[in-house]
């Protein structure tokens, strides 16, 4: 399906640092909206897939949160920012391209002001939502800060520049969304 025949769709549009709770926080929306009419795009999902058949490595183990993903991260992003500067939407009309429809989606993982614009351009209804944890959160959750990975724009390429519509502090409080600002058109 095109993007054109899928524009009205409502986007919610995550961006966060690593280890702010991106995928906890797309899961607790899902569940509020209704996990029948909303479902995950995960920008990463098709980066990684494609690295992975690009370097014969294990897809499902660069999707975990484990050690084996940190071994190639560097790599990955350097790969990645060479596909994206040739064409900056690549990545996201991959993650999109198969998606099940749904009229609500959650993409959990934009990094780049060109994963929001590309969003912004082809969908009517977008709602940027950034998550945010304090470092000391992140360091329990097994971030250390990594020169030439937290300091890129793979991981600050949001971090000025845009208008969120919402901000979410997910430092380990319980965590309730209940009310949500969307309307389906």
């Amino acid at each position: 399906m095109s993007v054109s025949m899928i524009r009205e769709r409502t986007v919610f549009v995550l961006s966060g640092k690593r280890k702010s709770g991106k995928d906890f926080v797309a899961e607790k929306l899902q569940n509020a909206i209704g996990g029948h009419i909303c479902g995950l795009v995960r920008l990463s999902g098709p980066i990684k897939q494609q690295y992975a058949q690009e370097h014969g490595l294990d897809f499902q183990s660069l999707l975990s949160s484990g050690p084996y993903k940190e071994i190639y991260r560097d790599d990955m992003i350097k790969w990645g920012e060479t596909r994206r500067n040739r064409d900056p939407g690549y990545f996201c009309r991959l993650a999109t391209h198969d998606v099940e429809i749904f009229p609500v989606w959650i993409v959990t993982d934009a990094r780049r002001k060109t994963d929001v614009e590309y969003f912004k351009k082809n969908f009517s209804k977008v709602i940027l939502v950034r998550v945010e944890a304090s470092d000391e959160v992140r360091s329990e959750r097994g971030w250390s800060f990594a020169p030439g990975i937290d300091d890129v724009e793979s991981e600050c390429g949001l971090d000025a520049g845009i208008d969120w519509d919402h901000i979410i502090i997910n430092n380990n409080e319980v965590l309730e969304i209940t009310e949500i600002e969307w309307t389906m058109k």
